[in-house]
């Protein structure tokens, strides 16, 4: 993350500087970039004033060293976002929504009156990729609702249901490619059921009321991808604090 003549230290110690000014002026005054302020950074007289600085501010250390590897990691996330984002430029949003319909409208229409599927596994495939085209498509929208909160909430999620889709439904159709997928699908529902929902005592509910058939693990992906994308949708936004693009870092 080093920028220009900047080293990757000066730089991580620029961006931490800027997170930690940025949580302790949620509170004092004068506290981010104060150094180039003729009144300078505001620092506390009295006892209780001094006692409540120091206490935030070990607060937001706490905080930082939990966030800031979530903004370097948002950093690789937001380049693959951004070279997404130059592929709706280039083709716009209306050919994205095209391509999303004849790629998933085609192969449900496929399974439906050409393959020889059985009637679950058919259904799973169509519905799996009805969410796509409506995830793609709705995306797209939130996509052109101006906002980071909006971005964060809906179109990440959004897309990563269409990201997470396509290779479960491959592995519906190929037996080759389900060996893959599929039990890395299982593992991962006998995780969620083990790890997650026993913790919650919820196991026994869903053990007794769903059954991870092709339907199922569509609704499963669905899920995951939600979470997921607030997850990234978050990444990328400490990203942009910390590292703009464009920017070449905040002066020492």
């Amino acid at each position: 993350m080093a920028t220009g003549d900047q080293s990757v230290v000066d730089a991580i110690r620029v961006d931490l500087r800027k997170f930690h000014e940025t949580w302790m002026e949620l509170v004092f005054p004068r506290q981010r970039g104060a150094q180039h302020s003729v009144l300078g950074k505001w620092t506390p007289e009295t006892p209780r004033e001094k006692l409540t600085y120091n206490g935030w501010s070990v607060i937001g250390m706490a905080l930082i060293a939990l966030l800031y590897p979530m903004a370097l990691a948002g950093v690789i996330v937001r380049f693959h976002a951004r070279k997404i984002e130059f592929s709706i430029e280039k083709i716009g949003a209306i050919g994205v929504f095209l391509v999303a319909v004849l790629v998933w409208g085609g192969l449900a229409a496929l399974v439906e009156f050409q393959f020889d599927f059985p009637a679950q596994e058919a259904n799973a495939i169509v519905a799996a990729s009805v969410v796509a085209i409506l995830a793609t498509g709705l995306a797209l929208v939130f996509r052109a609702i101006d906002g980071r909160p909006v971005t964060v909430l809906f179109s990440y999620p959004l897309g990563m249901t269409a990201i997470f889709l396509p290779p479960l439904v491959a592995a519906l159709l190929s037996d080759q490619i389900a060996q893959f997928t599929i039990v890395y699908s299982e593992e991962i529902a006998v995780f969620l059921q083990d790890e997650v929902l026993a913790e919650v005592g919820l196991k026994d509910y869903f053990v007794r009321n769903f059954d991870r058939n092709g339907g199922a693990y569509v609704i499963m992906w669905v899920v995951i991808s939600v979470p997921l994308g607030w997850l990234f949708g978050i990444m990328v936004t400490l990203a942009d604090f910390i590292r703009p693009t464009g920017d070449s870092g905040d002066e020492d």
